[in-house]
């Protein structure tokens, strides 16, 4: 076996182990597989997006996060939207604006990121020429892309007056949108429908030819900077050309004496460390599985976790992050004696949860033993696509706070806070454990639960990402259709308010690769239409 591959997309995985079966390293493979998500998934993520990827070539001695985060216009000022601020969504997603210019059109476009993320992971830690990765993608935009049922049903939902723009409106904001995402009668596509973009084919083929240089300073951008000048944009040519990837060192902490690499502030990977080093302090395998007394604990540990996310995650380039502090084995226990104590952490929430389901995931092992983890999104996608270039922007601008003088507000050059956490466990010194997960501030809970499922309670990789999760981000819990009702009633005797979603896979959807005894095995969450596949 070459490797194996797990994407949220079929398609997507196919041009990841079609890289492999080329020759190509885990890093070509994810990278490949990053350009054909932005083709058969372009809400979720493309290369008006942002994202972050953690890099494991233990042969080489390579191990880094590169973190490629969209960033406020120059321009921005922390004060900017201050006056419009009406609340925040109760997961703490998106902050919401009286005129919704946040979440919708071109003031709600950060500078994009992933071209230059995934074209600088190449150039340094790739084997194979960037138009041979890029083909598959560029194939599968020239023959079209079929709409599946999780591309629907995204397209679909209705946020219901919770102060969020429908995806479907995003969709109709844009000539290309209304060319493409819609029949001729002017309804949306539905499952089974076809996709034909010939513009994103067209500028894939032109980033193949021209690289980081024509997307950021040449052709391309200044497409992109005369349409945002054009029609109220932040981003400008300046904007483009100071773009930089950020390198760090990966964000250490350990479970059950597997140590956990994740990626740092801004990103999600400090949170879930601390979350495994809280729920580290209890013998959860020795609990019934998604048993009452394993939900209170895990509940209230997301809580802790919230409470000093909220407090205190942000771009560390802008802001002071105790990272150290958060992810001690001191701080943890003390969290821990009152969960155990029984003490009740209390998380304030405005509205309605929601799954933010905006972003996608792949991870790649590959016959070598090199591990790449990658996570990569629109944030909320803009509804912006400029004329001729085929593909949408990142709506960015929703998850800065709007009021100055807090941790994710708004400033110049700012990378947003993420709950992004690409992670890698390892067994001394082999990576054993690849996960990602999209799912805004779902993420560091569903990759918690799935570490756990696996560590804790023996599962393999594909059980440990399907089994029932909860999230716990305000004093209410929510619970996925199929944790049993009476467990939940067992948690409300006790004085907790749980919230039944109806869905039966919710809350994030972990994708993983186990590698155990030598052997690959992988899963991916059904709430996605992916899978998992060999080279």
């Amino acid at each position: 076996m070459r490797g194996m591959v797990v994407a949220a997309q079929p398609e997507a995985a196919e041009a990841g182990v079609e890289v492999l079966r080329q020759g190509g390293n885990a890093v070509d493979a994810a990278i490949a597989c990053a350009f054909s998500q932005g083709v058969v998934d372009p809400q979720m993520c493309g290369i008006g997006g942002f994202g972050a990827m953690q890099v494991c070539l233990p042969k080489q001695g390579v191990h880094t996060v590169l973190e490629f985060f969209a960033r406020a216009p120059l321009s921005a000022t922390p004060g900017m939207w201050a006056d419009k601020f009406i609340g925040q969504s109760r997961d703490g997603f998106v902050f919401l604006l009286s005129d919704q210019s946040n979440d919708i059109g071109y003031g709600s476009v950060g500078t994009p990121g992933n071209v230059a993320g995934y074209l600088e992971a190449l150039s340094r830690f790739g084997s194979m020429p960037l138009r041979q990765v890029m083909q598959p993608a560029i194939a599968q935009a020239k023959r079209g892309v079929m709409v599946r049922p999780y591309m629907h049903y995204y397209w679909a939902i209705d946020h219901g007056g919770d102060g969020q723009v429908n995806v479907e409106d995003k969709l109709r904001f844009s000539e290309t949108g209304r060319q493409v995402y819609f029949r001729s009668n002017g309804t949306l596509k539905r499952p089974g429908d076809m996709l034909h973009n010939p513009d994103m084919a067209r500028t894939l083929e032109r980033i193949a030819e021209g690289g980081t240089e024509t997307f950021y300073r040449g052709e391309i951008a200044r497409e992109i900077a005369a349409d945002m000048q054009a029609r109220g944009g932040g981003v400008t040519l300046e904007d483009l050309a100071a773009y930089r990837v950020r390198e760090k060192a990966p964000c250490w902490g350990r479970y059950r004496g597997l140590r956990v690499a994740s990626n740092p502030p801004p990103c999600g990977g400090g949170s879930l460390i601390e979350l495994l080093h809280i729920l580290g302090h209890f013998e959860l395998g020795a609990l019934e599985h998604n048993g009452p007394e394993h939900l209170r604990i895990l509940a209230e540990a997301m809580k802790w976790m919230t409470i000093d996310k909220d407090a205190h995650m942000g771009d560390p380039d802008f802001v002071d992050v105790p990272l150290d502090r958060l992810i001690s084995d001191d701080h943890a226990a003390a969290l821990a004696a009152r969960i155990r104590a029984g003490e009740k952490a209390s998380v304030p929430r405005d509205g309605e949860p929601k799954d933010p389901p905006d972003t996608t995931v792949v991870c790649v092992v590959d016959a070598e033993g090199n591990a790449v983890s990658l996570t990569h999104t629109l944030g909320i996608p803009s509804g912006a696509i400029t004329p001729g270039l085929g593909f949408m922007y990142n709506g960015c601008m929703s998850g800065f706070d709007p009021r100055p003088g807090r941790a994710a507000s708004i400033a110049p050059g700012k990378g947003r806070a993420s709950a992004m956490a690409p992670t890698i466990l390892f067994e001394g010194e082999r990576p054993s454990l690849v996960l990602a997960a999209p799912g805004g501030t779902f993420i560091v809970p569903a990759l918690a639960q799935a570490i756990s499922n696996v560590v804790d309670f023996g599962m393999g990789m594909a059980e440990a990402v399907a089994a029932p999760r909860i999230v716990a981000l305000s004093d209410t819990i929510d619970v996925a259709n199929r944790i049993p009702h009476g467990v939940a009633h067992a948690l409300e005797a006790t004085g907790y308010p749980v919230a039944r979603s109806y869905q039966s896979y919710a809350f994030g959807a972990p994708h993983g690769l186990l590698i155990r005894n030598g052997r690959c095995t992988g899963g991916a969450d059904p709430q996605r239409d992916g899978m998992a596949l060999a080279a």
